[in-house]
């Protein structure tokens, strides 16, 4: 199973309609749209990207969709999650889903780094409500990937505490990390 697929899996079993989402890396709007068809009418996702193209792309794929109107799509670095979402939000969001890297078809100079990445991480937690679930797609193919997933890996180990357990889904190219509630079956 690609590790795309398995992550919208995972997630599915933790969005109902009506939640909060973030998107915290739009790109070409593949997580955005199912993010969007899983919180439906009633909910919300934050979509971000620095890069206007994703965002454009993004917004084409929700058109096509019928998904536009339950996603807001935000100009800034995910970095700037706490400063750019609605007051009140903290402890709300459901899910938080990062896919590193570079915009794929886009600039591949234009690359998410640890620099942002950690803050934005240690913001979606503290966003996170108590069942909530951050997953993180990291692409370790091309200058610096490897240091931002290793980097993004020790972070969410640090940010695993009291209900909240990581897991890792390696592939040949990308890692996927799930941060989320533990299951007690």
């Amino acid at each position: 199973m690609r590790l795309t697929r398995l992550a919208h899996s995972i997630l599915g079993q933790h969005l109902q309609p009506g939640d909060l989402a973030i998107d915290a890396t739009a790109g070409n709007g593949h997580d955005c749209c199912f993010l969007a068809r899983r919180v439906g009418s009633t909910g919300r996702v934050f979509a971000f990207d620095i890069q206007r193209q994703a965002l454009e792309n993004t917004a084409q794929q929700l058109q096509k969709q019928g998904l536009a109107a339950q996603v807001q799509l935000i100009h800034h670095g995910h970095q700037q999650m706490r400063d750019k979402l609605p007051a009140g939000i903290q402890g709300k969001i459901r899910v938080a889903v990062f896919n590193l890297g570079y915009l794929p078809h886009g600039d591949k100079n234009t690359i998410t780094t640890s620099a942002t990445t950690l803050p934005a991480l240690q913001q979606a937690r503290e966003l996170l409500c108590p069942e909530g679930v951050i997953s993180v797609l990291a692409y370790r193919g091309h200058p610096g990937g490897e240091e931002e997933a290793s980097a993004v890996e020790r972070q969410l180990r640090d940010l695993a505490s009291g209900n909240l357990q990581l897991s890792r889904f390696e592939s040949p190219g990308p890692v996927l990390l799930v941060l989320a509630a533990r299951r007690h079956d």
